[in-house]
């Protein structure tokens, strides 16, 4: 019996494999914190754009691993020489996307030293310097990198999220949150408040994130998925989102369910856990760091491959690990996370950032697919329908508004 099944749980994890991937990507602490941020200042107001983000992720997702799956090519690679002009655009989207992934790593590196901090403080008495704590996860990680396939990878990040998925299910049935609060968050509404359009352009930046939809196409490939697999790419695409949802709801309501009742704002990771340990305890603390530290290893491990990943894509050349370009690559990515011990800000304040410098991304991101997608030179019978036409213009014009209020929140 047991035999059996562990034979389903893996089979649904081989299915679900680049949706796990992409999990642990895109709930880091850039989500954690958004969400969090987002919950103490404005409570469940603005669960509305989670669900639109959500949404129009999962359209993304599924046009970007149709393109790879029906073409056998990675994302950049396709705008780069089906495009007119392709390769400059597909230029601009490497080198935006590499700048915003470190500046979120810093913030990342940053975050979870503080958090693992506070939790060797918790359990042992013992302050142990950040410094100490990020030069033994940047040489674990160079021992992982240096040795891994993307097979451990996958793995590594199943644990991951389904740790961060059971921690912050632990902690919202702690706070029980009110259900009336989290239902009227479903109507669109914006606060009238100053830095409320920029975090709504973060929740969609985090959520939606560009680097979501051209990292697919390159974890489909190392997955080995082929246009026999279209139907197993829509399960993996609807299980990422709906883990997408989940989890960055449950944050949310958690923050809103405890600080905005408090009437306390959210400035940095560490305060949610100090102000939460009063209402679920010692041990409901532990669970919020254990979750968000989980986030955060998680996402590093795309971040630090998607300077490597995305230079392959953008060449057509082979993704090799083990190859001096992509060490190079990897080592500068560890080095540059090192920054986090230098910040004079916030680590929350530079992920809150670089979240919303992903919102600006999206346009270049999802006006190529739907090009691509409605070329019959290119995708044969599997043109998009009217349907994914009508999501697609529906993506393109939010990714619009969402570039507006980033920019316009910061100029």
């Amino acid at each position: 019996m047991f035999k059996r099944i562990k034979i389903k749980i893996m089979f649904a994890l081989s299915i679900v494999g680049p949706g796990l991937f992409l999990i642990g990507y895109n709930i880091g602490t850039g989500s954690v914190t958004t969400m969090a941020k987002a919950g103490a200042e404005h409570g469940m107001t603005l669960l509305w754009v989670i669900i639109l983000s959500c949404l129009f992720t999962y359209i993304l997702m599924v046009a970007y691993g149709k393109v790879t799956l029906v073409t056998g090519k990675s994302a950049l690679f396709n705008i780069k020489t089906e495009l007119s002009g392709g390769k400059w655009l597909a230029l601009y989207i490497l080198i935006a996307l590499i700048i915003g992934e470190l500046l979120a790593l810093i913030g990342i590196m940053g975050i979870v030293a503080d958090l693992l901090q506070e939790g060797v403080r918790m359990v042992t008495g013992l302050v142990v310097q950040t410094g100490w704590i990020i030069l033994i996860l940047i040489t674990s990680l160079s021992i992982l990198f240096w040795f891994g396939r993307y097979k451990i990878f996958e793995k590594v990040m199943a644990i991951m999220v389904i740790l961060m998925a059971f921690c912050f299910l632990g902690v919202f049935f702690m706070v029980s949150p009110s259900f009336t609060s989290i239902a009227g968050g479903i109507v669109p509404t914006i606060p009238d408040v100053p830095g409320a359009f920029a975090l709504v352009a973060a929740i969609a930046g985090t959520t939606c994130s560009a680097a979501v939809f051209i990292l697919r196409s390159t974890v489909i490939l190392e997955k080995g998925w082929t246009i026999k697999n279209l139907k197993n790419e829509k399960i993996d695409a609807s299980f990422s989102v709906f883990m997408m949802f989940l989890l960055s709801g449950l944050i949310m309501a958690v923050s809103a369910g405890t600080l905005h009742l408090m009437g306390l704002k959210l400035d940095n990771t560490l305060e949610l856990i100090s102000l939460f340990e009063p209402i679920g305890g010692r041990m409901g603390a532990f669970l919020l760091i254990l979750g968000i530290a989980g986030a955060g290893l998680s996402s590093i491990f795309p971040i630090v491959l998607i300077a490597p990943w995305l230079v392959s894509d953008y060449t057509g050349k082979p993704r090799n690990i083990q190859s001096p370009m992509f060490r190079v690559l990897i080592g500068i990515g560890l080095l540059i996370a090192f920054g986090s011990i230098f910040l004079e800000q916030s680590p929350t304040i530079l992920m809150v950032f670089a979240m919303v410098f992903q919102a600006v991304i999206l346009p270049a991101v999802a006006i190529p697919v739907f090009i691509l997608l409605n070329r019959k030179d290119i995708m044969n019978k599997n043109k998009a329908s009217l349907g994914m036409n009508i999501g697609l213009v529906a993506v393109i014009v939010f990714s619009i508004i969402t570039t507006y209020f980033a920019i316009t929140e910061f100029l």
